[in-house]
Protein backbone atom coordinates (compact mmCIF):
# COMPACT_ATOMS: atom_id res chain seq x y z
CA UNK A 1 0.00 0.00 0.00
CA UNK A 2 1.26 3.20 -1.04
CA UNK A 3 2.20 5.61 1.75
CA UNK A 4 -1.13 8.46 2.51
CA UNK A 5 0.12 11.72 0.85
CA UNK A 6 1.19 13.83 3.52
CA UNK A 7 -1.18 16.31 5.78
CA UNK A 8 0.35 20.07 5.04
CA UNK A 9 -2.18 21.78 7.05
CA UNK A 10 -0.35 25.30 6.56
CA UNK A 11 1.46 24.69 3.74
CA UNK A 12 3.84 22.65 2.35
CA UNK A 13 7.71 22.34 3.10
CA UNK A 14 10.34 25.22 1.31
CA UNK A 15 11.85 22.96 -1.45
CA UNK A 16 15.39 23.88 -3.01
CA UNK A 17 17.67 24.39 -0.16
CA UNK A 18 21.35 23.31 0.34
CA UNK A 19 21.73 19.85 2.18
CA UNK A 20 24.51 21.36 5.22
CA UNK A 21 26.88 18.90 7.49
CA UNK A 22 24.80 18.13 10.76
CA UNK A 23 25.53 19.63 14.24
CA UNK A 24 26.50 16.92 16.93
CA UNK A 25 25.64 16.89 20.00
CA UNK A 26 28.54 18.55 22.51
CA UNK A 27 28.72 21.59 20.33
CA UNK A 28 27.16 24.27 22.44
CA UNK A 29 24.29 25.58 20.53
CA UNK A 30 22.67 22.27 21.00
CA UNK A 31 23.01 22.73 24.76
CA UNK A 32 21.43 26.08 25.19
CA UNK A 33 17.60 27.32 24.56
CA UNK A 34 17.43 29.07 20.95
CA UNK A 35 16.94 32.49 19.81
CA UNK A 36 13.60 33.51 19.06
CA UNK A 37 12.41 33.88 15.75
CA UNK A 38 11.56 37.86 15.60
CA UNK A 39 11.99 38.26 11.38
CA UNK A 40 9.76 36.10 9.16
CA UNK A 41 11.89 37.01 6.04
CA UNK A 42 13.60 35.74 3.39
CA UNK A 43 16.63 34.38 5.20
CA UNK A 44 14.03 32.11 7.23
CA UNK A 45 12.44 31.04 4.29
CA UNK A 46 15.86 30.22 3.06
CA UNK A 47 16.94 28.52 6.15
CA UNK A 48 13.76 26.51 6.26
CA UNK A 49 14.48 25.00 2.70
CA UNK A 50 18.06 24.25 3.51
CA UNK A 51 16.75 22.43 6.48
CA UNK A 52 14.14 20.31 4.78
CA UNK A 53 16.81 19.09 2.30
CA UNK A 54 19.41 18.08 5.08
CA UNK A 55 16.57 16.50 7.02
CA UNK A 56 15.48 14.49 3.59
CA UNK A 57 19.39 13.77 3.23
CA UNK A 58 20.05 12.48 6.73
CA UNK A 59 16.65 10.28 6.62
CA UNK A 60 14.84 12.00 9.65
CA UNK A 61 11.43 13.49 10.09
CA UNK A 62 12.15 16.52 12.44
CA UNK A 63 15.49 18.86 11.93
CA UNK A 64 15.79 22.12 14.55
CA UNK A 65 17.77 24.48 13.42
CA UNK A 66 20.16 24.16 16.25
CA UNK A 67 21.05 20.85 14.11
CA UNK A 68 22.90 22.60 11.50
CA UNK A 69 24.15 25.19 13.56
CA UNK A 70 21.68 27.85 13.63
CA UNK A 71 20.63 29.88 17.05
CA UNK A 72 17.28 30.16 16.15
CA UNK A 73 14.00 28.24 17.60
CA UNK A 74 12.44 26.69 14.58
CA UNK A 75 12.20 23.11 13.12
CA UNK A 76 11.10 21.51 10.73
CA UNK A 77 9.26 18.05 10.17
CA UNK A 78 8.14 15.24 8.00
CA UNK A 79 6.77 12.44 10.40
CA UNK A 80 4.40 9.12 10.42
CA UNK A 81 1.53 9.10 13.04
CA UNK A 82 0.33 6.09 14.57
CA UNK A 83 -2.47 5.11 11.80
CA UNK A 84 0.90 5.92 9.48
CA UNK A 85 -0.84 9.75 8.08
CA UNK A 86 2.32 11.99 7.18
CA UNK A 87 2.34 15.61 8.26
CA UNK A 88 4.35 18.11 7.34
CA UNK A 89 5.18 21.23 9.06
CA UNK A 90 7.60 24.01 10.63
CA UNK A 91 7.47 25.48 13.38
CA UNK A 92 9.13 29.08 14.82
CA UNK A 93 9.22 29.42 18.65
CA UNK A 94 7.03 26.30 19.45
CA UNK A 95 5.43 25.91 22.63
CA UNK A 96 4.64 22.21 23.55
CA UNK A 97 1.24 20.86 24.98
CA UNK A 98 1.54 17.31 26.78
CA UNK A 99 -1.29 15.20 28.50
CA UNK A 100 -2.19 15.85 32.18
CA UNK A 101 -3.51 13.09 34.20
CA UNK A 102 -5.35 10.46 33.66
CA UNK A 103 -5.00 11.15 29.86
CA UNK A 104 -1.29 10.94 30.48
CA UNK A 105 -0.27 7.56 29.06
CA UNK A 106 3.94 6.77 28.05
CA UNK A 107 5.05 5.09 25.09
CA UNK A 108 8.53 4.16 25.41
CA UNK A 109 9.66 3.34 22.05
CA UNK A 110 12.69 3.66 20.41
CA UNK A 111 13.89 7.41 20.12
CA UNK A 112 17.28 8.31 18.05
CA UNK A 113 18.49 11.99 17.26
CA UNK A 114 20.46 13.37 13.65
CA UNK A 115 22.99 14.81 16.16
CA UNK A 116 23.94 11.89 17.38
CA UNK A 117 23.97 9.49 14.44
CA UNK A 118 23.56 5.55 14.35
CA UNK A 119 21.78 4.93 17.69
CA UNK A 120 18.66 4.26 19.07
CA UNK A 121 17.53 3.38 22.39
CA UNK A 122 14.08 3.46 24.22
CA UNK A 123 13.04 6.57 26.04
CA UNK A 124 9.78 7.00 27.35
CA UNK A 125 7.40 10.20 26.35
CA UNK A 126 3.79 11.05 26.31
CA UNK A 127 2.26 9.11 23.29
CA UNK A 128 0.11 12.41 22.44
CA UNK A 129 1.40 15.61 22.01
CA UNK A 130 0.52 19.31 20.83
CA UNK A 131 2.67 22.24 19.36
CA UNK A 132 1.85 25.76 18.43
CA UNK A 133 3.80 28.87 17.36
CA UNK A 134 4.00 30.39 14.13
CA UNK A 135 4.95 29.70 10.75
CA UNK A 136 7.06 31.33 8.18
CA UNK A 137 5.38 34.06 7.63
CA UNK A 138 4.29 34.35 11.15
CA UNK A 139 0.91 33.23 11.07
CA UNK A 140 -0.33 30.75 13.59
CA UNK A 141 0.22 27.09 13.06
CA UNK A 142 -0.42 24.16 15.60
CA UNK A 143 -0.03 20.55 14.64
CA UNK A 144 -0.93 17.46 17.39
CA UNK A 145 -0.82 13.74 16.71
CA UNK A 146 0.37 10.49 18.25
CA UNK A 147 2.93 7.62 17.77
CA UNK A 148 5.96 8.60 16.35
CA UNK A 149 4.59 12.07 15.46
CA UNK A 150 3.89 12.82 19.45
CA UNK A 151 7.69 11.48 19.91
CA UNK A 152 8.56 14.31 16.95
CA UNK A 153 6.98 17.11 18.24
CA UNK A 154 8.42 16.30 21.75
CA UNK A 155 11.71 16.30 20.39
CA UNK A 156 12.34 18.82 18.13
CA UNK A 157 10.56 21.59 20.60
CA UNK A 158 13.02 19.92 23.27
CA UNK A 159 16.10 21.08 20.81
CA UNK A 160 14.39 24.48 20.63
CA UNK A 161 15.14 24.74 24.82
CA UNK A 162 18.73 23.10 24.62
CA UNK A 163 17.41 19.52 25.41
CA UNK A 164 18.86 17.06 23.63
CA UNK A 165 17.40 13.81 24.25
CA UNK A 166 19.98 12.38 26.06
CA UNK A 167 19.40 14.33 28.79
CA UNK A 168 16.49 12.57 29.32
CA UNK A 169 17.90 8.93 29.67
CA UNK A 170 19.00 7.14 32.98
CA UNK A 171 23.03 7.05 32.73
CA UNK A 172 22.56 3.14 32.08
CA UNK A 173 20.44 3.53 28.94
CA UNK A 174 22.73 6.76 27.84
CA UNK A 175 25.88 4.21 28.09
CA UNK A 176 23.93 1.51 25.58
CA UNK A 177 23.43 4.75 23.44
CA UNK A 178 27.06 5.84 23.53
CA UNK A 179 28.05 1.84 22.53
CA UNK A 180 25.62 1.86 19.69
CA UNK A 181 26.41 5.78 18.69
CA UNK A 182 30.39 4.88 18.82
CA UNK A 183 30.10 1.62 16.81
CA UNK A 184 28.60 3.38 13.71
CA UNK A 185 30.79 6.48 14.03
CA UNK A 186 32.75 5.60 10.94
CA UNK A 187 29.40 5.79 8.47
CA UNK A 188 28.91 9.34 9.93
CA UNK A 189 31.76 11.74 8.98
CA UNK A 190 32.08 15.02 10.27
CA UNK A 191 30.25 16.56 6.95
CA UNK A 192 27.35 14.59 7.01
CA UNK A 193 25.07 13.98 5.15
CA UNK A 194 26.36 17.14 3.10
Amino acid sequence: MPDAPPLAPHGPLPEGGTVRPMTRWGTPVMHRPQATVTAYDDELRALAADMVATMYAADGVGLAACQIGVDLAVFVFDCPDESGQHTVGIVCNPVLTLPEGKDRQLDDSEEGCLSFPGAFVECARPDFASVSGTGLDGEPVSFSGDGLLARCLQHETDHTLGTVFGDRLSTKQRKKLQKAHDKTADEFPPDWPA
